[in-house]
């Protein structure tokens, strides 16, 4: 009966007969819309495309305007006299540009003038290299540019921090008060082994008049960050409370009267982003819940400031807020099936409106997956959320290889996000079951659930995996003689765990830029904040704490018996190249079949279309190889 359903379901998709599959090559056709904000008056939409030409293996943006009650796109060169970026002062004196500067000798030719051809980085400290770049000196300020007599004002100057914030801080990191006195930014004002241990982020105010600099928030030794002001003048932020824990939970915090008050406190949620309405009386914010994101608003100044209203619901994400024109909200929407396009938000009901149709022609063109979610019950008596995503086409009377999909982060949502790198579309398409479980550790189902992997990597999440990956091997359309398991940088430390204690239910594993060996991963990523938190501490405590014994993968290799494919960036700092070299190495001493994919120039993710495309296809033949 069971089975009937399913393919009636499939039969209601009405998949068109000309219709194909999606493959590597035409997902990375697809145009990448993303949302700028709102015309000066409010009445129309501008938004980017970027799209890829794998021959010249690049991207290209064009800009567009479209009117917020639909019609066609109107192709623009520049925005200047209809949008307003909010970087020049609201009195126009003033315009932020952020600039690089050279404060502290790294290079041989820093201390060694007359050795200019030597090839050194010199260090006495920590913090020595990030993310994928190695620190030689310079750090990002922020000028104040008079339009008038040009003269330019270093608002940090001679300080060795940045804003905005590397590697991947943008214009949400500095903004204007709104009279135009005032520059609010964010920094994380440490050095060396300081910064390389800490979360602490502060909101800092330069006032132009006396040139001055105070810390707003110095109180606080987690992240703070995101600083808006409200139409009548109110400072809001989100913060962290938890030092050096860089998941934790993310609250509101508002300046009022003097007051700094944590709106959401009571909520049992984390926010990713917020928005002041154009009235300034409501924020409105995203956050997950229950394996999506959705869109929230919360009264700052009522009694019950402490009560969260849910605007949106539905089996889709909603991935950023572009700007609000009355009671419609302007936001990007994705699923696992659609790349991001835009809509509108009427905020009265929480209907959702497409409003650019970028993709749409070319998903006509494209047979769809059916998205499954099931709850499955877990070892220690709690029901979990699982995505099930099923192949295109799909026959409940046929049996299907099925991937367990292991979700990085590890405090990452696994919601109905779109990647074009692990894109679900794309594995059921070459005729997978994807299982993607909603294990502990993921923001959406309460912050309990959330902060339980740290500490906890190779435990009850990994039991929460092989629960999901059991009930729906269940099923008679799953070959439980064709399972495998995939991931990425948690998910790849999930993959190299599990292939030392998975008694055979796998036949094949992909670890992309995965955590194999903690003690080294401890002696050489950079952000020390992370593993101090997630793994316990340093290797030579005493205790030693779990991470480095009973979760190690690289104590259980003797175990490994299982095809695997490891894949690793050169440029990958968080987790070092010497990961995935010691893994493959490990197996291909064993006798293991194994292959290795090493991208020199990509950091923890794959950024070069062509190499996306390499990417996909060797994912794709290794488990053509080990699972069919």
């Amino acid at each position: 009966m069971k089975n009937l359903f399913i393919l009636l379901l499939f039969i209601a998709f009405g998949f068109s007969a000309n219709a194909q599959v999606m493959t590597p090559e035409k997902l990375w056709s697809i145009d990448r819309v993303s949302g700028v904000g709102l015309t000066e008056d409010g009445k129309s939409v501008i938004f980017r495309t970027r799209s890829y030409d794998m021959v010249e293996n690049q991207g290209t943006s064009e800009t567009f305007v479209i009117p917020l009650k639909g019609g066609e796109p109107v192709a623009v060169k520049s925005i200047d006299s209809i949008y307003s970026d909010g970087k020049t002062s609201p009195t126009g004196e003033w315009k932020i540009i952020p600039k690089q500067v050279e404060v502290e000798p790294v290079t041989g030719e820093d201390f060694y003038p007359d050795l200019k051809k030597s090839d050194v980085y010199i260090y006495d400290d920590l913090n020595y290299r990030h993310w994928d770049t190695w620190e030689d000196g310079h750090y990002s300020h922020l000028f104040l540019h008079n339009t008038s007599t040009q003269a330019e004002i270093d608002i940090m100057e001679g300080e060795p921090h940045d804003t905005p914030l590397q590697p991947f801080g943008g214009p949400e990191d500095y903004i204007w008060n709104n009279d135009g006195t005032k520059v609010y930014y964010v920094s994380k004002k440490l050095k060396g082994k300081d910064y390389a241990v800490s979360t602490n982020t502060d909101i800092y105010v330069y006032d132009i008049a006396t040139g001055t600099t105070e810390n707003l928030t110095s109180e606080n030794k987690g992240y703070d960050t995101q600083p808006a002001f409200s139409k009548n003048g109110v400072l809001a932020w989100l913060q962290m409370d938890e030092p050096g824990y860089e998941a934790d939970k993310n609250d509101i915090i508002v300046l009022r009267d003097g007051r700094k008050i944590n709106l959401t406190q009571q909520w049992d949620g984390t926010v990713n982003s917020f928005l002041w309405s154009n009235d300034g009386k409501k924020i409105y914010f995203l956050a997950p819940v229950k394996g999506t994101q959705q869109l929230f608003e919360i009264d700052p100044f009522s009694k019950k400031a402490s009560e969260v209203k849910q605007i949106t619901q539905g089996q889709f994400d909603l991935t950023g807020m572009i700007g609000q024109s009355g009671n419609i909200l302007v936001v990007t929407r994705t699923d696992m099936n659609h790349a991001a396009e835009i809509y509108t938000v009427n905020l009265k009901t929480g209907d959702l409106t497409q409003l650019t149709h970028v993709n749409d022609e070319f998903y006509d063109g494209i047979k769809m997956s059916w998205i499954e979610k099931r709850m499955v019950p877990t070892t220690d008596g709690k029901e979990m959320l699982t995505w099930v995503i099923y192949p295109p086409d799909f026959d409940p009377n046929k049996k299907y290889p099925t991937l367990l999909y292991l979700q990085g982060g590890p405090q990452s949502a696994l919601s109905q996000f779109y990647s074009f790198r692990w894109n679900f579309q794309l594995m059921a398409a070459n005729g997978y079951i994807v299982v993607a479980p909603n294990r502990r550790g993921m923001p959406g189902h309460g912050v309990a659930w959330n902060e339980q992997i740290s500490g906890d990597w190779g435990g009850q999440n990994i039991q929460d995996y092989l629960s999901a990956i059991d009930a729906v091997s269940k099923e008679e359309y799953v070959d439980k003689d064709r399972l495998g398991a995939v991931g990425a940088s948690y998910g790849g430390y999930s993959v190299f765990f599990l292939a030392g204690m998975h008694e055979g239910r796998f036949k094949s594993f992909i670890a992309h830029d995965g955590i194999f060996n903690t003690r080294s991963m401890y002696g050489t990523t950079e952000e020390l904040f992370f593993v101090n938190k997630d793994m316990g501490g340093a290797y030579w405590q005493d205790p030693v704490p779990k991470a480095y014994t009973d979760f190690n993968p690289v104590n259980f290799v003797q175990k490994w018996d299982t095809p695997i494919m490891i894949v690793q960036g050169g440029k990958d700092f968080r987790v070092p190249i010497g990961q995935g070299l010691e893994a493959f190495q490990a197996a291909q001493l064993r006798g293991i079949k194994s292959k290795l994919l090493y991208f020199p120039m990509e950091n923890h993710w794959i950024l070069n279309p062509q190499n996306a495309i390499v990417w996909q296809k060797e994912f794709f033949k290794w488990l053509e190889e080990t699972l069919k």
